[in-house]
């Protein structure tokens, strides 16, 4: 019977541009035409987005910020050592990356082998400067890989049920889908090597909007035709557990990590795509502080959607494997943003059977 660890991160992508750049999807919302010129305006904010927003469109309040990212990550990646697990599993969304028009799985295990990628050859790398001055263009970035325990995940899950697909190679992003990437370069933030072999277990948490949006967003007044739903919470919870007692019946120490911001102001429509839907996240944080997953299972994919949780979906396969192995939470942390898009939530569970 191996060890299970579960830890839970975040991938947001402007950690990875120097601060200036960091409120850079709050700017764009704000310069939406569709979006009412009072639901812009600052003085009509909640005080804690004024105060986050200040008089620099939110520069003074980046530093900050990524201060709280980086004692999460530091907090993961120590946990991480500590544990020296043979293999790392991550839930995590492909964004209109790897799974396009052709082919859109509900949830997948990449059984890909060690592969070499280019961080700032991505769609999202070549967005703004780096945080890490000095990387040339051609930076690479080696990320081992296990395909004989990808193997052994997807036959695991069939065999419970679970129509997964899986695949060995790359459909479309010959990088990584940064859902997982960045969990890498985020975990080695201080770059001093990522030794573990990743496993990506991606699931389609944009569902509707995957096609319709390609991952992230339209003018808020364009009609979308919306395409079927992603999975539903209640399934990837059970999906979740069933991976988790795959790998808890293995003999290999496993670190399962969702890897996502939650709420994601740019999905939340009711709130004009200005600011995150902080009650919606705390009211789940609570419930996985408190081992509530009656709350995480009766959850709606509708109430994921209305609250720009998408991405929670990956939380929802974590709190399945917390929930099915019995592990305890022994440390949390909710870093609440109204500026940068997303709330972040880090987590570690002791390790268990």
């Amino acid at each position: 019977m191996a060890e299970v660890q579960l830890l839970g991160m975040t991938h947001y992508p402007p950690f990875a541009g120097r601060d200036e750049f960091m409120s850079g999807i709050h700017h764009r919302m704000l310069a939406d035409p569709d979006v009412p010129a009072e639901a812009k305006d600052p003085a009509n904010w909640p005080p804690e987005q004024q105060a986050e927003w200040g008089d620099d469109g939110g520069r003074a309040a980046a530093p900050v910020h990524r201060a709280a990212l980086i004692a999460g990550f530091d907090r993961v990646r120590a946990a991480l050592e500590r544990f020296d697990p043979d293999v790392v599993i991550v839930f995590g969304d492909d964004q209109y990356e790897n799974f396009t028009e052709d082919l859109i799985p509900a949830y997948s295990v990449l059984a890909y082998p060690d592969r070499t990628v280019y961080p700032y050859r991505t769609r999202i790398g070549r967005a703004v400067p780096s945080y890490w001055e000095g990387e040339p263009e051609d930076h690479a970035v080696t990320i081992k890989g296990r395909p004989d325990i990808a193997r052994h995940i997807a036959s695991g899950l069939l065999d419970r049920g679970f129509d997964i697909a899986y695949a060995y190679r790359p459909l479309h992003d010959e990088q990584l889908a940064h859902a997982f990437l960045n969990t890498v370069l985020f975990l080695d933030h201080r770059r001093t090597g990522f030794p573990w072999p990743m496993v990506p277990m991606p699931i389609n948490c944009y569902g509707s909007k995957v096609i319709a949006a390609q991952g992230g967003w339209k003018p808020f007044g364009e009609k979308l035709e919306l395409d079927p739903p992603s999975p539903a919470p209640w399934r990837l919870m059970d999906l979740g557990g069933a991976t988790a007692r795959v790998l808890a019946d293995s003999p290999w120490r496993v670190s399962i990590v969702a890897s996502s911001s939650w709420s994601h102001a740019f999905l939340v429509d009711h709130q004009w795509r200005l600011r995150p839907d902080t009650p919606a996240d705390r009211a789940l944080y609570e419930a996985m502080v408190a081992g509530d997953y009656d709350t995480w299972a009766k959850t709606t994919t509708d109430a994921v959607v209305h609250a720009g949780q998408q991405e929670v979906l990956n939380w929802f396969a974590l709190l399945g494997a917390a929930r099915e192995l019995g592990a305890q939470l022994s440390w949390s942390e909710f870093v609440e943003t109204w500026v940068f898009n997303s709330n972040k939530v880090f987590a570690e569970w002791e390790p268990a059977r």
